[in-house]
């Protein structure tokens, strides 16, 4: 068996990142992926009627220029979605109202934005207990918290506040992250990147073990192995720390491994005949303070194929997790119905995706550092071994846990294997 330069684990967006980028340095490389298709928590269906559609992530904005760049290069077709007339809140509030406590809450990310990471009044505080510190309304508090159980897809009362302020200050948008989507589907770009790949990439080869030391590695799937000098390990932490490191790795990866957990969606697309929110001058754009964690907003790809998607996303998603199906989509439908009146049960069709507990993935849409005492997980885990990397998006300096974090992730992490120029200004120790 001859030996590889990189070995790299997990076909996501990272992985796909930095496979290509070492290839393209001249190293000998293979990728392996457990799934039969390429994209990580990046996936696509095809609908009745042949209409291909995300069911994993999907939205990208102009200030995230590595995916932005990517998607051009590949010719995809930007979609932006429709967001004319007002968001419906939820419960039902005056529209200033809703503004209002809007503004708040990004008063309180201001806020977050400035704090000394050091400071040791936030260390071991959870978001809800510095959240229970601000002098704000009750109503922003509520969206805040709403916000985050939505977002990062974890209880607020569990989340590290001293990682959600590393993360918060990583996103570097000043428009919305829902800018756009792609008509062709995110997944497919994802396919785009392994097809440059060809025989280099190997799927349906989950990873067993991993034999290492500073001389090397052999890592062994059901059929096959295969041995390196490196093995670039691009999978989010909470599936890196299922894997079986020979010998077991030293114990500050081992805690740094266990401080994170993984977040908790399910995505619905539910489908209409007509925009009908439209005429009530409505953007369809829906925001739940009370259940938190449920979002709602237009993704149609027309006028004559509406639709809306709602994530359901934290607690209430993994208490829905397993349960019967058609319960669940009852459930999306009356909270639409609430929200933007009857109509609303007149669907063509729903499609659910659950994330909780995914096999290969662990959940979405990200990982989340859930010990309070752990404020250098991340750190940690990029100083790796001798012969191990880990890169995910969840470790990357910028945009955390996005698409757009992944291919930064992975191009950081080819950059430091193969001695490849940077273009990438921030790191870590930034944060």
């Amino acid at each position: 068996m001859s030996k590889l330069d990189v070995i790299v684990i997990g076909a996501g967006f990272t992985g796909l990142t930095a496979a290509n980028a070492l290839a393209d340095a001249g190293l000998d490389i293979v990728l392996l992926e457990a799934r039969d298709r390429v994209g990580g928590r990046v996936e696509s269906i095809p609908l009745p009627g042949g209409l291909r559609v995300d069911t994993g992530g999907q939205f990208l904005c102009e200030d995230m220029p590595e995916v932005m760049a990517l998607a051009k290069a590949h010719g995809k077709t930007f979609i932006r979605p429709y967001d004319l007339g007002e968001i419906a809140y939820q419960p039902s509030i005056e529209v200033e109202h809703g503004d209002e406590i809007n503004r708040q809450v990004y008063q309180l990310r201001d806020v977050i934005a400035g704090i000394d990471l050091a400071d040791p009044s936030i260390a071991s505080l959870t978001v809800s207990e510095w959240i229970d510190r601000q002098n704000t309304s009750a109503d922003a508090k509520s969206a805040f918290l709403a916000l985050v159980t939505g977002l990062w897809c974890c209880p607020p009362d569990e989340i590290s506040f001293v990682y959600l302020a590393s993360t918060e200050r990583r996103f570097t948008n000043t428009v919305t992250e829902l800018e756009f989507f792609l008509a062709e589907t995110m997944h497919s770009l994802a396919d785009d990147l392994a097809a440059r790949l060809g025989d280099r990439l190997r799927l349906n080869h989950p990873v067993a073990r991993i034999l290492h030391s500073e001389h090397g590695v052999e890592v062994f799937c059901d059929t096959d192995s295969f041995r390196a000098a490196r093995v670039i390990i691009a999978v989010p932490p909470v599936m890196t720390r299922r894997l079986a490191f020979e010998p077991a790795l030293p114990d500050h990866l081992k805690n740094a491994l266990s401080a994170w957990q993984s977040g908790s969606v399910i995505k619905a697309l539910v489908r209409y005949a007509r925009p009908f929110w439209r005429d009530r001058n409505l953007s369809g754009t829906v925001m739940w303070s009370e259940p938190q964690g449920l979002y709602a907003c237009d993704v149609s790809r027309s006028e004559s194929a509406p639709a809306l998607v709602v994530f359901i996303g934290g607690p209430l998603a993994t208490a829905w997790h397993g349960r019967n199906e058609d319960a669940l989509k009852g459930f999306v439908l009356e909270r639409l119905v609430s929200a933007l009146g009857e109509e609303a049960r007149q669907v063509l069709d729903i499609h659910l995706r659950d994330w909780v507990d995914d096999r290969w993935s662990g959940g979405a849409y990200s990982d989340t550092i859930v010990d309070v005492h752990a404020a250098d997980a991340e750190r940690v885990m990029l100083s790796g071994t001798a012969s191990i990397r880990f890169a995910s998006s969840e470790l990357s300096p910028s945009f955390p846990g996005y698409i757009e974090g992944a291919i930064v992730a992975g191009k950081t992490a080819a950059e430091a294997i193969a001695g490849l120029p940077s273009n990438n200004h921030l790191r870590m120790q930034d944060y």
